[in-house]
């Protein structure tokens, strides 16, 4: 029966701090000891919260281990001294935060020597994150006592736990009145400038990488906060300082001026695409951004594309002369020349500049002629499916009609009317829709996508009267149109499986415009790119054209992504 059993709920933590020896590393061997220390258990606390408990606590996630432990438990012990540092208990938090000793001893971590072990590294910006948003007043007090506080964590930057401490000071300060003291503060000592500084070619690629990242997500969080708290009078001088000429300056001086490198290139152009963007999703993945439709939208600050005109020369460099890269073995054969992730974050930013439609910037373009050079890339890199994307984003601003300017229609620039759309029929014609036979292209789809879309922009679209194509053009597109373009849709409605009809990303295209919800589609892709790709997967699409010259008459698909 049920009284045969010991109902005795008294855990093996109580049985031990009863002895008078117990001692810290006793308790944490328990597996149950963050369990009642989360269910607030009186006499364990009481344990805990002593000085020299505390203390020991926090020299565990704060000094390394013995280098002799076994590696299996070796993180053992400051793994469990940081998580009941972290259990989110009032009277834990109080006796840490509360006692400046227990803080200096906290603080000191930051006095080690690069690299930091990023283990431990992690404990510590868990702790003081923590203790940001719940002992906000007297740990933000304790933080601006200490002069070194900043360069200490920009000199350890290269480590993403000090990446995430920053963004915690930004972002987990409450009230909004000493929120705005912090962001005063780090202003004050420059942050932005010396995160700038850190994308640089003479620093290391974690550096660099960090450094740009933090800077983006400063901005998104500066924005949203903006929005959300529109009541504030003073403005966000973080996001202030990162929109000015100066800043945007400073950064393309960084990438552009002395040695240029790939690293440093990407890097700072994921700061200006960040500041470039003006739809961001409130949701996370690639696809959750069509289904859930909530967007924030931004406005570009004109200080932004100030700085970055005068430099669109050396994007256009970049994108003819990138930086070297070896040649590499692909599925497909030998890439002598890769693509590179430096010149596809450029077609990202010209992408990003096409569609906030600033009139000098379009003049520039033309004048560079840069949108034939991407188009140029588009045809050489036929299996890079993320430079093609990045090509139809541009060629969606162009066909909106919004860029008039661009085709010469407005009059005053020095462009040749109609270049892009002539220029696709005659590529089309003469290369790409070619007669039967050969292996699949990795661009037909992005081809094909863009051909419906100029088909409807000339039939119905914005451009409808401003599309004009040269005569000796014209017969042939209508032919093409007519018979190569209506078969390739009328194949692409067949599924090759079950041969049941399904409507084709053309038709689907076609039924509300040329490319619906483009600018929203780039900014979740550029996301996903950010967070999936490496530079090496980067290069490995890419081929030359002349390998497919013999091929048999079967089309084969190859899948890229």
């Amino acid at each position: 029966m049920f009284w045969k059993f010991d109902l005795n709920t008294t855990s093996h933590v109580d049985k031990l701090l009863d002895k008078e020896d117990v001692t810290l590393h006793e308790l944490m061997d328990e597996d149950d000891i963050l369990q009642e220390c989360k269910a607030q258990n009186r006499k364990l606390l009481d344990f805990l919260c002593q000085q020299h408990c505390m203390e020991e606590l926090v020299n565990l996630i704060t000094h390394e281990p013995p280098v002799d432990m076994d590696e299996k438990v070796r993180f053992k012990y400051p793994n469990t001294a940081c998580e009941l540092l972290t259990s989110d208990v009032p009277q834990i938090n109080d006796k840490l935060g509360g006692d400046e000793t227990l803080l200096n001893i906290l603080y000191d971590f930051l006095d080690h020597e690069p690299p930091l072990n990023p283990l431990l590294a992690s404990f510590f910006s868990k702790t003081i994150g923590n203790l940001i948003a719940r002992k906000t007043e007297q740990v933000i007090a304790f933080l601006r006592k200490k002069d070194k506080f900043i360069s200490l964590v920009l000199k350890h930057i290269d480590t993403s736990a000090m990446m995430d401490l920053l963004l915690r000071l930004i972002s987990c300060v409450e009230p909004a009145t000493l929120r705005q003291e912090v962001l005063n503060w780090l202003n004050e000592a420059k942050i932005i400038q010396r995160l700038v500084e850190l994308i640089h070619s003479s620093q290391d690629e974690d550096r660099q990488s960090n450094a740009s990242q933090t800077l983006c997500d400063i901005i998104r969080l500066s924005r949203d906060q903006s929005n959300q708290l529109q009541d504030i009078p003073e403005p966000d001088p973080l996001l202030t300082a990162l929109e000015s000429q100066e800043c945007v300056e400073q950064l393309l001086k960084n990438m552009f001026d002395g040695e240029q490198t790939e690293n440093c290139i990407v890097n700072g152009t994921q700061v200006l695409l960040t500041l470039l963007e003006t739809r961001r999703s409130g949701v996370e993945g690639l696809m959750d951004s069509y289904t859930q439709g909530f967007e924030r939208s931004y406005t570009v600050n004109s200080s932004i594309l100030h700085g970055i005109e005068p430099r669109l020369k050396d994007f256009h460099q970049l994108l003819l002369s990138p930086p070297k890269k070896t040649a590499i073995l692909t599925t497909i054969g030998v890439l002598e020349e890769p693509l590179g992730n430096a010149r596809l974050h450029g077609s990202r930013l010209i992408a990003a500049l096409l569609h906030t439609n600033t009139p000098s910037i379009n003049q520039e373009l033309c004048r560079l002629s840069t949108m034939n050079l991407l188009l140029d890339l588009f045809f050489k890199y036929t299996w890079n499916n993320f430079l093609h994307f990045q090509v139809e984003l541009s060629i969606a601003a162009i066909l909106s009609g919004e860029l008039l300017a661009w085709l010469g229609y407005e009059g005053g620039y020095d462009c040749d009317p109609g270049i892009p759309a002539a220029w696709l029929c005659c590529y089309w014609l003469f290369s790409l829709f070619r007669a039967e036979g050969g292996m699949r292209r990795g661009n037909m789809g992005h081809l094909t996508r863009i051909a419906n879309a100029v088909v409807q922009n000339m039939e119905k679209g914005p451009m409808q009267t401003q599309i004009k194509l040269p005569e000796d053009c014209r017969g042939r597109w209508e032919s093409f149109v007519e018979e190569t373009l209506t078969e390739t849709n009328r194949r692409n409605t067949v599924d090759l499986v079950s041969t049941h009809h399904l409507h084709s990303s053309s038709e689907d295209e076609d039924i509300e415009s040329a490319f619906p919800n483009e600018l929203s589609l780039q900014q979740a892709f550029s996301e996903y790119q950010i967070q999936q790709m490496t530079a090496n997967f980067v290069d490995q699409f890419g081929f030359n054209d002349e390998e497919f010259a013999d091929q048999d008459d079967n089309i084969k698909i190859t899948t890229i992504i």
